[in-house]
C-alpha cells in the first residue's frame, strides 16, 4: 500500500513538474464568414467583395500581423480529403505560380502560412458529422407550424442583419464583428432556440443541436491534436464553428488563447 501511494505521488509530482516547464500551446482562433460562400449555410446573404482593392490591402496587412505572432501550425476549414490538392496549390503559391482565389483559406490561410515560413497547411474540418436539422424541420412543419413560423422569422431577421452588414461595413469591421463575444452568443443561441422541441419524447430538437456540437467537438479534437507544448496555432474557420470552439478553448487548461481581436483591429 505504501509503495502504491509513493508511486501515485511520484507520478503526480512528475506531471506537475512537466506542466510547469512545458509552455502551453497558444491558439489564435479566428471566425469568419465564407468569402466565396457556396450557399450551404442556413442563413444566406450576398457577401462583400473581398477581391476589391480596399479589402485586398486590409487582407495583406492582416496576414502580416497574424504572421508576426509566429504561428507554427495553420489550421483551415477545408475537406480533409483535399489535403494533398490544397497543399499542392500551396506549393505552387510558394513558387509564385498560383493566383489566390477568393476563399478565405487562400486569402488568409495561404498568406499567413507563407509569411510564417511554413511548409504546409492543415485541415481541421469534419465532414462525416453534420447538423441533423432535416428531421427537426420535418417535425416542426408537421406538428408545430407556429414554432416553424417563428424559426423562419428568426432566420429572416438574421439574414436581413447580415445583408445590411455586408452592404455597409468594411471587411475589417465585418471580421471584427465575427469575433466578438456578442456575435458568438447569438450564433449559439440560434441552435438552442429549438432545443426543447420534443423534450421528454423523441428529443428531436436536442438531437439536432447535439449533432452540431458533435461536429465541433471533432473539429476541436483536431486542434488539440496539433497543440503540442510550445506550439502556436492559427485556426481559421467559419464563425458558426468558432463560436463553439472558442468556448471549448476557454475551458481547456492545456491550451491558451491568443486573442485575435487586437490583431483584426490593427492594434498589433
Amino acid at each position: 500500500m505504501i509503495k502504491i501511494i509513493f508511486r501515485v505521488c511520484l507520478i503526480a509530482t512528475l506531471m506537475c513538474a512537466f506542466n510547469a516547464v512545458a509552455e502551453p500551446a497558444r491558439v489564435m482562433l479566428m471566425g469568419t464568414f465564407h468569402f466565396d460562400s457556396p450557399g450551404l449555410d442556413v442563413v444566406k446573404t450576398e457577401h462583400i467583395n473581398v477581391m476589391d482593392e480596399t479589402s485586398q490591402t486590409y487582407l495583406i496587412r492582416l496576414s502580416e500581423r497574424i504572421a508576426a505572432t509566429h504561428p507554427t501550425v495553420v489550421l483551415l476549414e477545408f475537406n480533409p480529403a483535399s489535403h494533398e490538392k490544397i497543399n499542392d496549390e500551396y506549393q505552387q503559391y510558394l513558387a509564385g505560380n498560383f493566383t489566390l482565389p477568393a476563399n478565405e483559406i487562400y486569402q488568409l490561410g495561404f498568406r499567413v502560412a507563407k509569411l510564417a515560413g511554413l511548409r504546409e497547411v492543415h485541415s481541421f474540418d469534419e465532414r462525416e458529422v453534420h447538423w441533423q436539422g432535416q428531421r427537426l424541420m420535418d417535425h416542426l412543419s408537421n406538428h408545430e407550424p407556429e414554432v416553424m413560423q417563428q424559426l423562419q422569422q428568426k432566420i429572416a431577421e438574421v439574414t436581413a442583419e447580415m445583408q445590411a452588414d455586408h452592404q455597409s461595413l468594411s471587411l475589417q469591421q465585418l471580421l471584427v464583428k465575427n469575433n466578438e463575444a456578442k456575435t458568438d452568443q447569438h450564433n449559439m443561441d440560434f441552435y438552442l432556440y429549438t432545443n426543447a422541441v420534443g423534450a421528454g419524447q423523441d428529443f428531436v430538437g436536442a438531437d439536432a443541436t447535439a449533432s452540431w456540437w458533435h461536429r465541433n467537438f471533432r473539429m476541436y479534437a483536431k486542434m488539440q491534436q496539433h497543440a503540442s507544448p510550445g506550439a502556436r496555432l492559427f485556426v481559421l474557420g467559419g464563425q458558426g464553428h468558432t463560436a463553439i470552439l472558442r468556448q471549448l478553448l476557454n475551458i481547456d487548461r492545456r491550451l491558451t488563447e491568443q486573442p485575435v481581436l487586437p490583431v483584426l483591429q490593427g492594434q498589433r
